[in-house]
């Protein structure tokens, strides 16, 4: 079961395509303000943890077949996505902005996929 309020389904593919292009256009500012440094890896490095993660969220959730799973996972990159903007936001005010889509999104499908574990206790 889902929550009535979803009705929102249709653009979701929009949503994390304008959620990918801007992470990734993020890290491209980011590098260009100093590429090949120690710091830029480092930043680079969490751009790609929070990737793998992001990708993580359906396939592991449907191999444990545990919305547990999921909101973990969902909560785990919401978390990850906000100590990355705040270590980029010294870098660069732009790429800041352009992980806001992913901080403002993150949390709402995290509590949806925790709203269907409470509907659907038996996914849990």
């Amino acid at each position: 079961r889902r929550p009535q309020w979803l009705t929102f389904e249709r653009a979701i593919p929009l949503i994390w395509i304008t959620i990918f292009i801007c992470g990734a256009w993020s890290a491209y500012i980011v590098w260009e303000n100093d590429p090949g440094s120690r710091s830029t890896w480092l930043l680079m490095g969490l751009y790609l943890l929070l990737e793998i993660i992001t990708m993580a969220y359906t396939p592991v959730m449907f191999l444990f077949r545990s919305l547990t799973v999921g909101t973990i996972i969902g909560g785990t990159g919401a978390l990850l996505s906000i100590i990355l903007a705040l270590l980029i936001y010294p870098v660069s005010l732009v790429a800041f902005l352009l992980l806001l889509p992913y901080m403002i999104w993150s949390p709402i499908g995290t509590y949806t996929t925790w709203e269907m574990r409470r509907l659907n206790p038996g996914a849990a």
